[in-house]
């Protein structure tokens, strides 16, 4: 069953106990079933304050991690492994099933050439023993491809596809993101299809990061794909406002915003589920 998330940064841009506890709060009352977390590289949560606070609004969690600059995979696969299964434990302490985003990567860490074999060697067997700890814990692991302005390694579904077909692990699976998808893919319906049940999770975003729907993304394509793979995960909207204090500069909003982050949540979730109930049948 198809579950309706938002992620943190929907609220906040950074994790401290105040604004951990305001964005569970926001989320739960604009009518969402989950929130994504975002990791910090230190991993210093409060395991109990979270469980505490999710179950008091009736949320679940999910979880995503992107790597720091001196954890890029590649360079530093012994570093990457740790603090992916760092973040694979503490999931698991949370009582949650599933971590993704970009395990591969820091953003913004370029060689200024394409990717090499060698790197795909290192990031394969990294990501092999990723997915076989992930396993051992019954946690699902998503790969998220993201655009070329930001990463050089993994930018497109096909190639994260190819590459959990070649470690062939099933607690690896594809995570897309729209937003990334409209600069990266030729469409939005074949590559969903392409991946079937391997894909996981997905990030829902316009291609403006803004109101979905006003944008470029091609949702009714979109849509059509999900519900011709009975696609079951979950939508989760990673749309930003620049409303919220510090947005702006962690993910380049340089123009205000023309919602601010309730408008954009609750607009944002009245489109999906006006999307499932056009595209997807009544007893899915």
């Amino acid at each position: 069953m198809i579950r309706f998330g938002a992620s943190m940064l929907s609220w906040i841009s950074r994790w401290t106990p105040e604004n951990g506890r305001y964005a569970i709060q926001k989320t739960a009352a604009c009518g969402f079933d989950l929130l994504e977390i975002s990791l910090p590289a230190t991993l210093e949560l409060d395991v109990k304050m979270i469980k505490e606070d999710l179950m008091a609004h009736g949320l679940d969690a999910t979880y995503s991690l992107i790597l720091p600059a001196d954890h890029h995979l590649p360079i530093h696969p012994d570093k990457a492994l740790r603090l992916i299964c760092n973040s694979i434990d503490f999931v698991e302490e949370m009582g949650g099933n599933y971590l993704g985003g970009v395990l591969y990567s820091a953003i913004g860490c370029f060689t200024g050439a394409p990717r090499n074999a060698g790197e795909i060697e290192v990031l394969r067997d990294v990501l092999k023993s990723v997915g076989g700890y992930a396993f051992s814990r019954r946690i699902t692991i998503g790969i998220e491809p993201i655009n070329r302005y930001e990463t050089y390694l993994l930018t497109s579904a096909r190639e994260v596809i190819e590459l959990i077909a070649e470690i062939d692990c099933p607690a690896l699976g594809l995570m897309l993101d729209t937003f990334h998808m409209n600069i990266e893919e030729n469409g939005f319906y074949d590559p969903v299809i392409a991946a079937g049940g391997q894909l996981k999770y997905i990030h829902m975003t316009e291609s403006d990061r803004g109101m979905l729907g006003e944008g470029n993304v091609q949702w009714d394509d979109f849509f059509r794909a999900l519900a011709k793979i009975n696609y079951s995960g979950d939508l989760v909207l990673e749309n930003f406002s620049s409303a919220v204090p510090g947005m702006s500069a962690l993910t380049s909003l340089w123009r205000p915003s023309k919602y601010n982050a309730e408008s954009l949540a609750v607009g944002s979730l009245k489109f999906m589920k006006s999307k499932i109930a056009a595209h997807f049948s009544q007893n899915h």
